[in-house]
């Protein structure tokens, strides 16, 4: 559908030009995917830049929300609008394209937010053609600035085309829907000549996947100005050179054989990487691993991004990439350290705040270089896998998909290994930031299974997960969403599951048991605040039932014996508690002495959840 076209670079061209961008990379992620062979041919790249966008989308609609709360009529300035952008890109910025992605979005949000011309009532503040040339501009540079050792024929090239191509043509003049329109010509143009610029994607008869992406974004960006989606690129417009495998632009704009079928290069997402977590690093620093496992560190060292025969050498067997709040001398020295252990390093930020990336074989190494720099969390670390093709330069194996798998979110590293020992596939979700609808559609791609139970454990989360089984189920996998609630519904179904029966029976014996398990929680207010049982302050002790307050008190684990009392009155079988790291030590013997003395044909099952926001939570079944 036509958009109203926005005249001045304002919060709402922000916001329209995010949610346009995502819907973009939404239609192109899977081409995307399917043509990234560089710097790690690891099939993510589209995946990647449309989970970095979908993190900056949330942050400007939690802006805008923000406002229209506060029932303020003119809502959030451009500044605003174009800060939010850039933070949510920060911190949910993935892989090496979605890093770059997200300082190109900071460097342009820097510009906007301090460069707008005042509008005509004088109340805001507004960024012309010249305030969108000078951002393009800033943005290119700064995005080169960030990446260790620049490589031509990649984002970065296509970036700083469209911002050249935005200065030849335009210089002060041009509105912004005339600036926007050159570069995204300007990007095409730069994109269809990588392939000349570097071999492995001239060998693979390939653009590069991530200037493929931005040109996606600005393609978006015309749109926000002009209502109009820019014309597509045309087959045969984009020709590999003579002597590599000849690949065309499709009308979408990405690469495919003559007859319009996708290209057959690397066909999906690297389905045997592995993932690992780590929400917090102190002096003892360990990696949580998603399946259990600890990655192999220490294999020896190989070249890969940094070189532009990157696709024929070996490279370093892990990805790491985590959040860091530190001072800029000691990210200076970070970099140092970094570049030394590895390749494909890139660093973007800033304010105290940094998304760090880097390829290494010591992914331990990486991690303690950013403890001594500062505060890391939020770590990811992905093992490429032993046979990869880029490792070995040979074609991936097909491995045989399992009939059926269990995807589920929840709250702590506690929960996550038990659910992982019980054969679920989990995706974590820290305190405040639940994962977005992308990560759950990867999840579920890395199950690698024909038939998937999605347990989202978080009744804000159901829409999410619908989002995400649909999106799945385009890929040819069967999902069945069962709507839990908590985690402790999440225990009851995963129970109960067995894999042998009926989908369909697997299904409804494990909806049946999340149902017949009522859930509570024990909580720390964080303001004053209106509740089911009354007003209480920051610092009160909360006991929420069924998602509502119940109880409101000054002690833990007082609060916490009421809440279990009065989910017991209705009878039940079996409580399970799960106990925050923040709950109080004594708290588990009291609960069971309680349940022992109180309730005699009840049992109950204790597990340690980690960091998972809550005190404790409580199932009763």
């Amino acid at each position: 559908m036509a958009q109203v076209p926005q005249t001045f670079f304002d919060a709402l061209a922000v916001r329209t030009w995010c949610g346009l961008a995502l819907e973009t990379l939404g239609r192109a992620r899977e081409e995307i995917d399917a043509i990234n062979v560089y710097p790690v041919a690891d099939g993510d790249t589209g995946t990647n830049l449309y989970l970095t966008v979908e993190s900056a989308v949330a942050a400007v609609e939690a802006v805008f929300a923000g406002h229209a709360a506060r029932s303020d009529p003119e809502g959030p300035t451009l500044a605003d609008a174009a800060r939010a952008m850039a933070h949510g890109a920060l911190i949910g910025a993935r892989g090496n394209s979605g890093t770059i992605l997200a300082q190109l979005l900071r460097g342009m949000s820097q510009v906007l937010a301090d460069a707008g011309t005042a509008h005509a009532d004088g109340e805001r503040e507004l960024a012309d053609g010249q305030g969108l040339r000078l951002a393009l501009r800033h943005a290119a540079d700064s995005a080169r600035q960030a990446v260790a050792h620049p490589v031509e024929g990649t984002v970065l090239t296509v970036a700083s085309a469209a911002a050249d191509a935005a200065d030849a043509a335009c210089g002060a003049e041009g509105d912004c829907g005339t600036v926007a329109r050159v570069a995204y010509e300007g990007a095409r143009a730069a994109l269809a000549a990588t392939p000349g610029q570097l071999p492995v994607l001239e060998r693979a008869g390939v653009v590069d996947a991530g200037g493929r992406g931005l040109v996606a974004v600005l393609g978006a960006l015309v749109e926000t100005f002009t209502g109009e989606r820019p014309r597509a690129v045309t087959a045969g417009a984009l020709r590999v050179g003579a002597g590599a495998a000849s690949a065309v632009v499709s009308e979408a704009g990405v690469p495919g054989q003559a007859d319009g079928s996708a290209s057959g290069v690397l066909a999906g997402p690297a389905e045997d990487s592995q993932d690992w977590y780590a929400d917090s690093w102190g002096p003892h620093a360990r990696v949580q691993a998603a399946d259990g496992l600890a990655p192999a560190l220490g294999a020896p060292r190989g070249e890969c991004a940094d070189s532009a025969a990157a696709g024929d050498q070996d490279g370093p067997a892990f990805e790491v990439i985590y959040l860091l709040e530190a001072e800029d001398a000691a990210v200076a020295r970070l970099r140092e350290r970094l570049d030394a252990l590895g390749d494909s390093l890139v660093v973007v930020g800033g304010d105290g705040l940094w998304n760090v990336h880097v390829h290494v074989d010591d992914a331990g190494a990486a991690v303690e270089a950013g403890i001594e720099a500062g505060r890391p969390y939020r770590i990811r670390i992905t093992h490429f896998g032993a046979g990869d093709v880029h490792t070995t330069g040979a074609e991936r194996p097909v491995r045989e998909r399992a009939q059926r798998a269990v995807v589920a979110v929840v709250p702590g590293e506690g929960l996550a290994g038990l659910y992982t020992e019980a054969g679920a596939t989990t995706v974590l979700a820290r305190p405040g930031e639940p994962p977005a609808s992308g990560e759950l559609v990867q999840a579920v791609r890395r199950a690698h299974a024909r038939e998937v139970v999605l347990l989202p454990n978080d009744a804000e989360l159901r829409h999410t997960a619908a989002a995400a089984a649909e999106q799945a189920r385009t890929d040819g996998i069967r999902v069945a969403l069962i709507p839990t609630r908590s985690a402790v519904q999440g225990i009851a179904a995963l129970a109960v599951h067995e894999p042998e029966r009926r989908f369909d029976e697997d299904v409804v014996s494990m909806t049946s048991a999340a149902g017949a398990t009522r859930y509570a929680e024990v909580t720390v207010a964080e303001r004053q605040a209106w509740t089911m049982a009354g007003i209480c302050q920051a610092g009160d002790v909360l006991g929420l039932i069924d998602g509502d307050v119940a109880v409101i008190g000054s002690d833990v684990t007082a609060t916490a014996e009421t809440v279990l009392d009065r989910m017991l009155a209705a009878g039940g079988e079996m409580v399970t508690l799960v106990l925050g790291d923040e709950a109080p030590d004594t708290i588990t013997e009291h609960l069971e002495g309680r349940v022992r003395e109180g309730y005699l044909a009840v049992d109950t099952v204790v597990y340690r959840g980690g960091r998972q926001g809550a005190l404790l939570l409580i199932g009763v079944e």
